[in-house]
């Protein structure tokens, strides 16, 4: 059986998305899945070198890979009047936030992306400091970082961490885009596979994804072990956050919100040039 890495995040939207692959849920045909699970600015990373047959990287990220993998359909992580946040101890407005630290997953991250089109900033003309997800609560509370661009769990756990929200990015995108979802993070397959495995492996993904949402209680179960701390019923909001219809499949409005943040991207100086995005027909 050809073996193919399948790379994503340690968190429960993904490990919901692939419980049906990771227990031998469903039919895999002639295809044998290796999981990998690192943190989503490793897999970006990994992703430049080109280290991972599929995987989950950030659409920022993939504005720099077009020319090794594709888009599928399928998978993708999406803020529908949500998505990553900011806090610290203190509420900041956004003239602050110009100026203050801020601790942020990693500059190929959709978040960061999304902070510098929120602030109308570049890179060099913001303050901040590179943690992993999972410690910026510590690098706020330690003052490492006055502020902190927060994904994943801490998106639901943040109030009774005890930290202040200044903006939900997500609900910020939303309004400014006249009801546009926020897309942070996709599903690539390499381009040198041929256009029948690309569209046979997205299909398998699909199902993955589908039997997931169709027996939702035991991949939420399943998913539970990396929620770090998230009791069942706030595993399952995180995973109906970012696991649901525009998972399955991006569709029109889905496909929009990508255009809509690469081409914002590049008007704003961002991105060094205009990225279409491509996707497996399948």
């Amino acid at each position: 059986m050809p073996k193919v890495t399948l790379a994503h995040s340690p968190d429960p939207d993904d490990a919901f998305m692939f419980y049906a692959l990771a227990e031998n849920k469903i039919d895999t045909g002639d295809w044998e899945f290796e999981h990998e699970l690192q943190d989503i600015q490793t897999l970006n990373e990994r992703a430049f070198k080109g280290e991972l047959d599929i995987t989950a990287v950030s659409i920022h990220a993939y504005c720099h890979l077009t020319d090794q993998y594709i888009l599928t359909p399928c998978g993708a992580s999406m803020g529908d009047g949500y998505g990553p946040i900011l806090i610290g101890k203190k509420k900041f407005s956004k003239d602050e936030l110009k100026s203050i630290r801020i601790a942020v997953p990693g500059k190929l991250t959709s978040a960061y992306l999304q902070l510098q089109l929120y602030l109308e900033a570049r890179d060099e003309e913001l303050n901040t400091v590179v943690v992993p997800f999972d410690e910026i609560f510590q690098a706020v509370n330690e003052g490492k970082a006055d502020a902190g661009l927060v994904i994943h769990e801490g998106q639901i756990t943040w109030e009774e961490e005890g930290f202040t929200l200044s903006e939900d990015l997500g609900i910020w995108w939303k309004e400014e885009t006249g009801g546009l979802p926020l897309p942070l993070g996709g599903n690539v397959i390499k381009k040198s596979f041929s256009q029948e495995a690309q569209e046979e492996i997205t299909r398998i993904l699909r199902e993955s994804i589908r039997y997931g949402l169709e027996h939702r209680e035991a991949g939420v179960i399943h998913s539970m072990p990396l929620g770090r701390g998230l009791n069942q019923a706030k595993t399952d909001r995180f995973v109906g956050m970012y696991v649901n219809e525009l998972t399955l499949d991006y569709g029109e409005r889905g496909r929009n919100g990508i255009r809509e943040f690469l081409k914002r991207s590049y008007e704003a100086g961002l991105l060094s040039s205009p990225v279409t995005p491509e996707f497996v027909e399948a």
